[in-house]
């Protein structure tokens, strides 16, 4: 062929690829339409409206598309549909799931026209119906989260063809099969997180055998039975199994671990003595089981652990006096168990160091601790139990023995039969042996491990780490401290969102150092701040020292960057003005009991404490499940040398101070606000005092409470929360309940509201 031919065949082959290459994009396009009409016009995907340009440039806050090669490779939604519904039966759910229309094979299958995406998000969009074997037509997908949606049936068998994929979270879902047996053939699987659904059945035997997993979160389903040995996952580091049934003794672990939680099931039995070679544990929860014996003494010597609850267990006997205490261990709980004796020095010889042991025999604090006969039976009765169980081995061993001695004289006697019958004994005898076997397990894990030697592609999940961010990075992020991405003033330093370069958003405060700090002491104090890691606290994700200008030894402004939180404040959803949003008596309960948890964490978990942590209703966000989140928090840290600067010479108004400042007083004017609402509330701190007064009458109640609280609660809950109310704004600082107790009587009225509704329901249903 010549020159010529050569070079006419290329100008065809232009011609013939380019229009495809166009029709190529507009085929995405119109997918991405398609999709945005099978979710029926979610907020999220209102700015596609209209809109003529390229999706690959398109981005916004709960949405956003990333492209390669005119191909849509990453689609990430967030929908607003993030309530879960108590008794969801399989059927569209009004105002929360999609409508009757809507058909999730369908959408499935428009959605599988994206044949090139890597990255599948889409979460809180009221998807519903089960997930169809369809999925796995998106066979390059490496990250699959379906989160709190409605999908309800089993997980899908073809889900194990989609060899690539490597995050699988379905979270928040209505899941009621079994935990699927196939997940060991996603070889390259890192993180399986199936929490909050409703699976039951045992743990999969097939999850032991996938090394690469590092994260595995079943927490909050119907899990029961055994769970097996997992020691052979060398690359686990985080393992959430939280509310679920288990009533096996605790297997060996591997000895990766970095956070453990098992509270909350039926484990039985002593802890391991192979826990005390966990060497990388940082968060161990036992709490809330049956397990026995006493607390194995290694784990309080682990050199990284740091949170150590063995709560709500039935542990007896003495905890040894020379027991050794790890270096970073900073909060334990022993609480509610059956120990006797005292306490060893190592616990509570440390500043650093919070300390619980109320409800067992000890012989400290007598006022918090069961009378010592109470521990004693249970030792007497765990003795018993123990000679009764050596009885029944050695009944067990005599009559093995009488059986061999029986077995003996019949092969004797067998010998003078026929050799038919012998051989059809000896034929029977090993498959009963092989039934039997205790190792049969054990060999096939054995048989099957597979070792897997790719490189994990996510990280571990946990507590972000605290970084340095650049003023450039920043500047970035908010498009130059646009006005657009001004969020508005907070109680101290002026607030903008933004957008770093990973696509993650964020809430960027820019605090005015008045008084020029040193650097060193700054950064010393933001350290602090950055070891605050809680779920009810907004997470410190890392800052930007502004230095003087004449001197880098001392800084003017710093810049603190923390997580979005997207759903706005808890003083919104109080508002008669969003009267769709108004929260319920149980709900309210339920973010007021987890800021409680937040302050106590803030009180008692951290050394120093911290205290004046500016506690208001709109300083209670809500994430994208309406799980309270409190900002703010530790910021009086970084500013106390300003105040006090500022506060010189104004010794009249330090007591006022004082008491604006106790973060009990300002948690009961939140309670308050929760009782009343905030169109009362603002009338001020003096006229709520003064209608105290009204909570004492029936009367008085209808008058001030909301009516949305008095048609949803419990006369007795109500109460409960009325009277720790007085106490925390009481005006005799002695008076005031302490958070520990505050967030026992939360509990205790959200328990009873919780019967309180169970029998309004039955009574109903009669």
């Amino acid at each position: 062929m010549g020159h010529f031919e050569c070079f006419i065949l290329l100008v065809v082959c232009e011609i013939l690829f380019l229009p495809y290459t166009q029709e190529l994009q507009t085929s995405q396009s119109q997918v991405l339409a398609q999709l945005r009409k099978h979710l029926e016009y979610p907020p999220a995907l209102q700015i596609w409206e209209n809109y003529n340009g390229d999706f690959c440039n398109l981005s916004s806050e709960h949405m956003s598309i990333s492209c390669q090669e005119n191909s849509v490779t990453e689609l990430k939604i967030m929908g607003d549909k993030n309530l879960k519904v108590r008794d969801f039966n399989g059927f569209a759910a009004p105002n929360q799931s999609l409508s009757e229309k809507f058909s999730v094979d369908s959408f499935v299958t428009t959605l599988s026209r994206l044949p090139n995406l890597r990255v599948l998000s889409l979460v809180s969009l009221g998807i519903w119906g089960p997930l169809p074997d369809k999925i796995h037509r998106l066979s390059e997908l490496e990250l699959l989260d379906l989160s709190s949606n409605f999908f309800f049936g089993s997980i899908p068998a073809k889900i194990s063809t989609m060899v690539k994929l490597h995050t699988l979270i379905l979270d928040g879902n209505y899941f009621n099969d079994t935990v699927p047996d196939w997940l060991d053939s996603l070889s390259n699987l890192t993180i399986v997180s199936l929490k909050s659904n409703r699976l039951k059945g045992q743990f999969p035997n097939s999850i032991c055998r996938i090394k690469t997993l590092t994260d595995i979160a079943i927490s909050h389903n119907e899990l029961s039975g055994k769970l097996p040995g997992l020691s052979n996952l060398t690359s686990l580091h985080v393992l959430d199994l939280r509310e679920n049934h288990f009533d096996s003794e605790l297997p060996e672990m591997p000895k990766g671990l970095v956070t453990v939680l098992l509270s909350k099931n039926s484990f039985s039995g002593k802890i391991p003595e192979q826990f005390g070679d966990l060497g990388q544990l940082q968060h161990l929860d036992l709490s809330f089981n049956n397990l026995t014996g006493i607390p194995l003494p290694d784990l309080f010597s682990l050199a990284n652990i740091s949170y150590l609850t063995l709560a709500s267990n039935n542990l007896s006997g003495s905890i040894p006096e020379q027991l050794n205490c790890g270096e970073k261990l900073g909060f334990v709980d022993i609480s509610s168990n059956k120990l006797i004796g005292g306490l060893p020095s190592c616990l509570y010889s440390s500043d650093n160091r919070v300390i619980k042991y109320d409800w067992n025999c000890l012989s400290i604090d007598s006022q918090h601790q069961h009378h010592g006969s109470y521990c004693k039976e249970a030792f007497i009765r765990g003795k018993q139990s123990k000679n009764t169980e050596i009885m029944i081995v050695a009944a067990a061993i005599i009559g093995l023995i009488l059986v061999i001695v029986l077995l003996a004289l019949g092969i004797l006697l067998l010998r003078k039969k026929k050799g038919a019958r012998r051989t059809y004994k000896q034929h029977i005898l090993p498959k009963i042996v092989q039934a039997n076997s205790p190792s049969g397990v054990c060999s096939e894990l054995i048989t099957n491990a597979r070792f897997i030697s790719q490189a994990v592609k996510v990280g571990t999940q946990g507590a972000p780490v605290c970084r340095l961010f650049s003023f450039e990075e920043l500047r970035e992020a908010t498009n130059n401290f646009d006005v657009s991405m001004f969020m508005g003033e907070a109680s101290v330093g002026q607030l903008y969102k933004g957008k770093l370069e990973n696509g993650a958003y964020v809430a960027i405060r820019s605090l005015a150092l008045t008084k020029k700090y040193s650097v060193q002491n700054l950064k010393v104090k933001l350290d602090w701040l950055s070891k605050l890691h809680h779920q009810h606290l907004v997470c410190f994700l890392g800052y930007c020292i502004m230095s003087g200008e004449q001197d880098d030894s001392s800084a003017n402004k710093v810049l603190l960057v923390f997580e979005y939180v997207p759903n706005g404040d808890y003083r919104t959803y109080l508002s008669e003005n969003c009267p769709e949003k108004v929260l319920k008596w149980s709900d309210r309960l339920t973010i007021l009991i987890g800021v409680a948890k937040a302050v106590h964490f803030l009180h008692t978990g951290v050394i120093p404490g911290s205290f004046n942590n500016r506690l208001k209703t709109n300083n209670i966000l809500l994430d994208e499940h309406r799980i309270a989140k409190l900002s703010d928090y530790g910021i009086s840290v970084i500013t106390e040398e300003i105040e006090k600067f500022e506060a010189k010479g104004e010794g009249s108004k330090s007591s006022h101070k004082q008491n604006l400042g106790d973060d009990v007083y300002n948690f009961g004017f939140i309670l308050l606000e929760s009782l009343v609402g905030p169109v009362v509330s603002g009338k001020g701190e003096t006229f709520l005092l003064n209608e105290m007064a009204s909570f004492g009458s029936q009367d008085g109640r209808r008058r001030i409470v909301d009516p949305v609280v008095l048609t949803t609660c419990s006369q007795e809950s109500l109460s409960i929360v009325v009277s720790i109310t007085k106490k925390c704004i009481s005006s005799e600082l002695s008076s005031r309940p302490s958070f520990e107790d505050v967030l026992w009587n939360l509990q205790y009225a959200a328990q009873v509201q919780a019967t309180a509704d169970a029998d309004q329901k039955s009574d109903s249903i009669s």
